[in-house]
Order: structure tokens, then sequence, then C-alpha cells
């Protein structure tokens, strides 16, 4: 079987749609405080592809841009100068703000490039000259006062707000969204799930299926158990309740790592395979709820899950505990009325 091509390939290939699509994916790993990214990429765009707003006011306010540049050959200065003067004509015509950060996205840079970014003055010293004999229409057309008003906007800019990044910088930091096991599902992926240990003081989120195992406790401890506070008092149930909220929390780490690097539909998928294999052994008849717990999480510990980006890192641990999360909504119980 031939082996799947890395990231760096596949991105590679991408068309200049789906590198956009990329970029929006990568950007708010880049700058977090984003309040909305979007894409602008197409005709009439003024050369922005994709826009990070840092506020509501979004390209009146302060807002990134994001120049996609998914060609076969190495980006150089003539490819970049070209994007940034159309930049700054529809800035100077009134059609947004000039941005605060501006960052070339592509596979490849020619190797002078970013050693140009980073000398700002020399870079506007570069531009400007070019600016005032470019054959480039887009400023050909301009009247006069026109193109006075572009050179003082670009004489009045701070050029640092230029960069490159290159793909390693994108890729390194795309495996942190949540969009990166979807986009790449057969590439190593060097996190998973961060261990969760159950806090000494219960959270309210753990009340229902806590509830339901002190009723389990309850009924096997007549008489010695009938509130939580009283579970201490035996040392069996002690140790039982601490067992199952390990379980709890090593499920509640698969729902984090789920919504945050996958997308909370997963762990939904790992909650209906494991309710649909254990549903029917939670059906049968037992002496006791104690006895039907047990038989559920024994059988949890088996499920076979729908293979999805979230399959590898769900443990045996992990199933028992999607278990008292479906307690949590009641879709499991233990005690029955008179089973004994």
């Amino acid at each position: 079987m031939a082996s799947m091509p890395s990231p760096k390939k596949m991105v590679s290939f991408y068309d200049p749609d789906e590198f956009e699509e990329f970029t929006k994916e990568w950007a708010p790993a880049l700058e977090p405080q984003y309040v909305l990214v979007e894409r602008h990429g197409g005709s009439g765009d003024h050369g922005i592809d994709v826009a990070g707003y840092l506020s509501r006011q979004r390209l009146e306010g302060e807002w990134h841009n994001y120049q996609c540049k998914r060609y076969a050959d190495a980006v150089a200065w003539a490819t970049a100068a070209k994007e940034m003067r159309k930049m700054f004509v529809a800035a100077a015509a009134g059609e947004f703000t000039v941005p605060t950060r501006y960052v070339f996205v592509a596979p490849r840079f020619s190797r002078p490039l970013p050693r140009q970014f980073a000398k700002p003055t020399e870079c506007r010293a570069k531009f400007l000259q070019e600016l005032s004999t470019t054959k480039d229409k887009i400023v050909v057309d301009l009247t006069g006062e026109q193109r006075r008003t572009v050179e003082e906007l670009v004489a009045g800019t701070d050029f640092a707000m230029f960069e490159c990044i290159d793909l390693d910088e994108m890729l390194a930091q795309h495996q942190t969204t949540s969009h990166w096991l979807a986009r790449f599902p057969h590439a190593p992926f060097d996190r998973g799930p961060q261990e969760m240990v159950p806090p000494p003081q219960h959270r309210d989120d753990e009340a229902r299926y806590v509830q339901h195992l002190v009723d389990v406790y309850r009924e096997r401890y007549p008489g010695t158990i009938n509130s939580l506070e009283e579970v201490a008092g035996v040392e069996e149930a002690e140790e039982h309740l601490k067992r199952q909220r390990v379980a709890f929390y090593a499920a509640e780490a698969l729902r984090v790592f789920a919504r945050d690097a996958t997308t909370p539909a997963y762990f939904e998928r790992v909650k209906k395979d494991v309710h649909s294999t254990v549903v029917e052994t939670a059906a049968r008849s037992y002496p006791d709820g104690w006895e039907r717990l047990a038989a559920v999480l024994t059988v949890a510990g088996t499920v076979q899950l729908t293979q999805t980006v979230l399959a590898p890192f769900v443990e045996p641990e992990t199933r028992k505990g999607v278990c008292h999360h479906l307690a949590n909504e009641n879709r499991l119980t233990w005690c029955r009325e008179g089973e004994k």
C-alpha cells in the first residue's frame, strides 16, 4: 500500500481556493485575538484573500491581511510588490483602513524576500521608488492627485507590517487548531487528550451520574449508605466511586480534546457507539444495580468504535467513563425498582 503524502506535500498541491481555506483555518492559531476570520479572495478583492479582524469594525478597524500565493514557483519581490500596490491603492481610495499586519503565505518564497521585509525602512524606500516608475495598470490609471495620495499613504506606513510565513511554520501552528485531524487524518499527531485528575470537590456536572452511583450504594448497603456523604464510611463503596470518577474524567478529557482539536460531533459519535453497544446489557435483569453497572462497564470496555479521527484516542477506561456521561443524561441508569 502506498504511503499517504505528508501534509506539506498535500498543501503544495492545493488549488488557490483550497489554499485560502487552509489559511483561514490556520490564521487564528497565529493570532488568537481575532473576533472573525473571513475569506475575501476572488475578483475585486482589492488584494485581500483572508482577513483577520481584531474588532467588530472589521475593515474599518484594526485588521490583518493574509495574501495567499499558491504558485508552483517561489514567491519573489515582484509578485509581492504587485499585491502591495493593489492594497495601497484600495486603501487610499477608502475601501478599507491599512491593515496593521500583512502576511504573505505560500508554499515557497524566494530567499531574498524575507530578508527584504526584515529591513522595513529599506523596503519602503524600494517600494516608493518603484511606485514612481511602475507600469502596473492599477497605478498607471490613477490621476496625479490619486497617485500623490497613495504615495503619502505609503510614506506614512510602517513596513514592519509586511512578513512572510513559510509552510513549515503554518503546519506546526495548524496542528493546534480543531481542523488538523479532519484535514490530515493520516498525519502523525503529537498530542492527544490531556489527563484530567478528578478534583477533590465534585463539579456541578458530576451531580447526576454520582447520584445514580449513590443509588447503587444505597441499594447494596441498606441502612448504611443513604447519601453521598456516607459513601466515605464504606471502603468498598468509596474506592468504587473513586474509580468511576477517574473513568468519568478520562471521558471528559476526550470530550474537551474533541471540542478543541477536532469537532464535538466526534465525541457524540463515541457516545452513540457506547450506548448502542451497552444498552441491551443494561436492559437485562440483575439482582441489583451494582451487578448491572458492573456488567455494563465490562461490555463498555470492549466497544468497537466507528472509525473517526477521534477513535485512536479512545481507551477502555474512556469507554467506561462515557457510560457515566450517558448516566448524566439519564440515558443509562443502574437501579430498577423491584429487582430484589
